[in-house]
């Protein structure tokens, strides 16, 4: 791991600049976007369904796609337990 990047395939896959990534989480998913000029997608699953999932960042903002991203710690505190987080 190279926060925000997976060196492992993981649920968070990521395109951006005509290359494929993973991320260890959708927040790091969105960064590596970002960090890829924020144009880009992340493909991913409900973890609660499993429906797949497909966000999509064009000019460095997430476009709208009815889909929730939940974080249930601020991101304040997600090193104090990031196994957890």
């Amino acid at each position: 791991m190279a926060s925000p990047f997976s060196a492992v395939p993981t649920a968070f896959r990521v395109s951006a600049r005509g290359g494929s990534y993973y991320g260890n989480c959708v927040w790091d998913a969105l960064g590596i976007v970002s960090l890829l000029g924020g144009e880009g997608s992340v493909e991913t699953s409900c973890p609660d369904c499993s429906k797949a999932l497909s966000l999509r960042v064009t000019g460095g903002k997430l476009a709208e796609s009815g889909s929730v991203v939940h974080f249930s710690v601020p991101a304040r505190r997600w090193w104090d337990d990031i196994v957890f987080t």
